[in-house]
């Protein structure tokens, strides 16, 4: 076998084992203590672009653009 090709696998192999195991231990990092009480602004979401993100996945955007366009007819 070429070493530059076992040299290239064993190191695809430990890059892949590192992003499993820190990805594990994210998971099971607590949140921090002052972090704990946060608030998500519902705003801060109508304009954020990430479509992965768990806490867009949650939110009721249409209900939230109307109730938003409501309170700006009402000012």
């Amino acid at each position: 076998m070429n070493p530059f090709l076992s040299l290239a696998i064993t190191i695809l192999v430990l890059l892949v084992v590192l992003f499993v195991v820190s990805y594990v231990l994210n998971k099971r990092t607590p949140v921090p203590k002052e972090c704990e009480n946060i608030k998500i602004s519902e705003e801060f979401c109508l304009n954020c672009t990430n479509t992965e993100c768990k806490i867009h996945e949650k939110l009721d955007l249409e209900k939230i653009k109307k109730e938003l366009e409501s309170e700006e007819k009402q000012e």
